[in-house]
């Protein structure tokens, strides 16, 4: 964590030294020399890191680093907060004519002061190193790493102690395993077993490597354990003897002084004609596998090596080959962790009644994960079973639990493991996450975005912040730390999460590190320099008064008890936080927006969605660093003129859903003229179309990635396709009438170049769909709204050529009474909806038509007379959903006769369901 923050702090600096010299004047020098310090520093911190957990004197001395590294950054926010103006460019503005303007010399001497006292704190912190003798450099950390290598050996070898006959849920993976290790392919063989710490990753390979006819099959067995300290010749002369003690004989004395060179050829000698299985234990980078498969022979007599690791890309670099095969460890189900937890707690298969509730509730936080289970079942098997009270205190007192002093400290140095192991740059994004209440969704763009304004994402030249913030997400949960929660048809990133226990030692390690406070409504006290303040239930009398927050980076807000009131607000804005960056008030009980919030000169992401304001004042023009204002579900209509000052603004949202005759449709803002000056715009959702000028400026924002605009004329849409040609960035976008019955010309000679579009709403009736939508290889969802299309064979057909069409939702918008998928199109689609097609009667599908259609789902439709024909074609069908249609229909499906036609053609459908609409309610039944 420390070397995150001076990692990020020496990229200030940078940008200081780089920017601002004329403004820095005397100071210039104390900058580059804490820069320095810090960089030197930063040379061996992470490895420190690494080792801190068993020096308290390291400890110390690494928590002093975090502590003058964040006070510098405030010195740094506070210098860029009174001498930079907000109207310029770059990280600081343009300051070059300041310098000779200041007039609030004594604030520049006070800096001035707090830097010359950085500077020695700095000093002071490099000589006690010395002093104390704590390691100097990488190589002194590394030649005294053994022991923390050893203590890395002594938690898995923990892992195994789960006696065989406690182990449940193994037997079918283990079988799958011994059959691929056992199979008749003589070809050398890569197994890799992979998946989050816990899970019995080592566990399961144990036992396939003991299991008799595994020992048999092979005439050389080794087990190595790589882990993350990883030192090659180390790792090649432990296998040279573990090979030797097998043929009980000793190692050779020459291997002592071998080089890595002659240590290999040494084992290729020895391994060269013998059939071998090899298991490498815990790998943690691909370069450790790289190193080590030079040294296997492949001589075609059927070698096999397993490997484990917690790292997907580990796995799946190193098996390459087609006959090798990745295992990935899923957790236990529910009944088998139920069974587990009996065992270890009860040392049986039955829990007292008294407790069941308890019990089961204990188990939901250890979602599957069996060391996990095993662990918590050691600790409550010690407690009295009459004692219900103390079985509550522990599940209420989870957290606590985990924080390192309690019998579970041995899971939690496995899970660390994992986070000890993460680059400086990922730290910071994973710490952030323990601002989310337990099972809080987290939704993915929202948290990229909060990733890179709070500087948690290093820039990259030619890359995009947000495609560099999707790569960070992308490798912690390669990493098997970040769950995948939920996903979009098209296999984008939708939500994610965090395991509970990996959840309960990231709050841990946060709050050790100053990171993040959570306030509840029940503590009592908060930390003496809050960072990120996460609110889940806050009540009108905060610990501390608001005197911590001035350091305070940013404010989440997730519910209350009592209502988050403006004047509220207000007062704890009073509070000093002038270096906030991120404030998050969705939901609360807001009537205007106070004027505290438009002094935050440092405020780069503002959300006030969910509220009752109904007016954006003309001081947002003063919030010139804010890059995200979300303001969906608002009764705001209109905005100021003033936030065309906003040059950084980056996402801009502001509309509700609502309704024409009781139909979807979007309502938006009116902006005013000139958002064409916005030219950082990546994020527009949702403007009003309320005069041609608007559709002209919008071609000026080259670099949108998603825009929503409704309120489209039938006029306005030459001018649009138009300046739709100049938006080559553009991933999503989404167009709406003026009314329902409004045509969207959209056909035009002037084709637009969305070549990496692939999400598209079109709401308004169109003539025929147009000929630059049939042209959008990269699309994968499309919705269509109103459309009204003709009974026209071309009229569905053309879609059916997009080569990577997903999803296709026709929402009124086909007027024919047949409705056919031709032999070969749609051939990607996965999911279809039809949805109150008026006029429809039937559907048909043909031969290899939606070939990879998964889920079909027809409602409102209430002419269709019987199945779609041709079901029996759709082989990789999971889900048909009939909803909201005929009577006859429905009965017809709910009665189908086994033997009769249809059932025949629904029989290979795991999934089939029908609906109607009770009273607003959704009622369904299951086929």
């Amino acid at each position: 964590m420390a070397v995150s923050v001076v990692g990020f702090l020496i990229n200030q600096l940078s940008t200081l030294l780089s920017q601002e010299s004329t403004l820095l004047g005397g100071l210039r020098a104390d900058a580059q020399y804490i820069k320095d310090e810090l960089g030197s520093m930063k040379a061996f911190l992470r490895q420190a890191e690494a080792k801190e957990d068993n020096d308290s004197q390291l400890q110390e001395w690494v928590k002093q680093v975090r502590e003058v590294a964040y006070d510098t950054e405030d010195v740094l926010d506070d210098f860029a907060f009174r001498f930079a103006h907000g109207d310029a460019d770059g990280f600081f503005g343009r300051v070059g004519k300041i310098y000779n303007s200041i007039k609030n010399l004594k604030a520049r001497h006070r800096i001035s002061l707090e830097i010359k006292d950085i500077k020695a704190r700095v000093a002071e912190i490099s000589a006690r190193r010395h002093r104390y003798q704590l390691p100097q450099s990488t190589q002194e950390i590394g030649s005294s790493s053994s022991h923390v290598a050893n203590a890395d050996c002594d938690i898995r070898d923990q892992a195994l102690l789960i006696e065989e006959a406690k182990l449940v849920g193994i037997d079918q993976p283990k079988k799958e395993l011994i059959s691929k290790i056992l199979d008749d392919h003589s070809h050398l063989k890569l197994v890799s077993v992979v998946g989050m710490g816990g899970l019995g990753k080592t566990t399961l390979v144990k036992k396939v490597y003991d299991d008799a006819a595994v020992k048999k099959q092979f005439q050389s067995h080794a087990w190595i354990t790589v882990s993350q300290n990883f030192q090659f010749k180390v790792i090649i002369k432990n296998l040279i003897q573990r090979l030797y003690e097998e043929i009980r004989q000793p190692v050779p004395p020459q291997v002592e002084s071998m080089d890595g060179i002659r240590l290999s050829e040494f084992v290729k000698d020895f391994l060269k004609e013998r059939r071998y299985i090899l298991v490498l234990d815990d790998v943690w980078s691909l370069d450790a596998w790289e190193a080590i498969k030079y040294v296997l022979p492949d001589y075609n007599i059927a070698s096999r090596v397993v490997l484990t690791t917690r790292i997907i890309d580990v796995a799946s670099a190193s098996c390459l080959a087609s006959h090798d095969f990745i295992h990935i460890m899923k957790s236990l189900s529910y009944e088998d962790s139920w069974t587990l937890f009996c065992i270890r707690t009860f040392q049986s298969n039955g829990c007292p009644s008294n407790l069941e509730e308890v019990c089961r509730k204990i188990l939901k936080k250890c979602e599957g994960l069996p060391l996990g289970i095993v662990t918590m079942g050691g600790v409550l098997a010690l407690k009295d079973k009459d004692r219900i009270d103390e079985w509550e205190m522990i599940f209420c007192g989870f957290g606590c639990e985990m924080d390192g002093s309690s019998k579970l400290d041995r899971i939690r140095k496995i899970l660390l493991l994992s986070y000890s192991d993460l680059p400086h740059h990922l730290k910071n994004c994973l710490l952030y996450l323990s601002i989310y209440p337990e099972d809080h969704p987290i939704d993915v763009v929202k948290l990229l975005d909060k990733w890179i304004v709070l500087g948690f994402i290093e820039k990259e030249e030619g890359m995009m912040a947000t495609d560099i913030a999707m790569r960070y997400l992308k490798e912690l949960i390669n990493r098997s730390l970040i769950q995948v929660k939920d996903t979009r048809v098209d296999g984008g990133l939708k939500e994610c999460g965090l395991h509970d226990f990996l959840r309960e030692i990231i709050v841990s390690k946060s709050k050790e590190q100053s990171f993040t406070t959570v306030s509840t409504g029940y503590c009592t006290r908060w930390p003496d320099k809050v960072r990120h303040l996460a609110i889940h239930n806050f009540t009108d009398n905060p610990p501390q008064g608001f005197s911590s927050l001035k350091c305070l980076r940013s404010v989440e807000t997730f519910g209350y008890e009592d209502p988050l009131t403006t004047s509220f607000l207000s007062k704890f804005l009073c509070g000093g936080p002038k270096f906030l960056k991120v404030l998050n008030l969705t939901g609360a009980e807001l009537d205007n927006i106070p004027k505290e919030v438009f002094k935050l000169f440092h405020l780069k992401y503002l959300v006030i969605s969910s509220t009752r304001i109904k007016v954006i004042p003309k001081s947002i023009g003063q919030l010139q660093n804010l890059e995200f204002l979300i303001l969906a579900q608002t009764t705001i209509m209109e905005l100021p003129v003033e936030i065309l000052k906003l040059r950084k603004l980056r996402t801009l949202t502001v509309g509700k859903e609502g309704d024409y005759s009781n139909n979807f449709a979007l309502w938006g803002f009116k902006s005013p003229d000139g958002i064409g000056k916005l030219t950082s715009l990546e994020s527009l959702e949702c403007i009003e179309v309320n005069n041609g000028k608007i559709v002209r400026e919008i071609g000026k924002l080259v670099q949108l990635r998603q825009l929503s605009i409704t309120k489209l004329r039938r006029e306005d849409g030459k001018e649009l396709v138009s300046s739709l040609s100049r938006l080559t960035n553009l991933r999503e976008l989404y167009i709406c009438s003026i009314k329902e019955d409004e045509t969207l010309d959209l056909q035009h000679s002037v084709s637009p170049r969305l070549g990496f579009l692939t999400w598209l709403g079109l709401t308004g009736r169109l003539e025929r769909v147009p000929e630059w939508v049939i042209s959008l290889q990269s699309l994968r969802t499309l919705l269509l709204h109103n459309s009204e299309l003709s009974e026209d064979e071309n009229a569905i057909d053309c879609l059916g050529h997009l080569p990577n069409l997903v999803k296709l939702t026709l929402y009124r918008a086909y007027e024919g009474e047949t409705l056919c998928f031709k032999a070969g199109g749609f051939r990607k689609l996965r999911q279809l909806g039809l949805v109150q097609l008026k006029r429809l009667k039937w559907v048909r599908v043909e031969e290899e038509s939606m070939s990879s259609l998964q889920e079909f789902v027809i409602m409102g439709c209430k002419l269709v007379e019987s199945l779609p024909l041709g079901l029996q074609n759709l082989t990789k069908l999971n889900v048909l959903g009939l909803a909201d249609m005929s009577d006859d229909l429905i009965h017809e499906v709910q009665n189908l006769d086994k033997q009769s036609e249809d059932y025949q053609t629904v029989s290979h459908i795991p999934q089939v369901w029908t609906g109607h609409r009770i009273n607003g309610r959704w009622k369904t039944k299951f086929l």
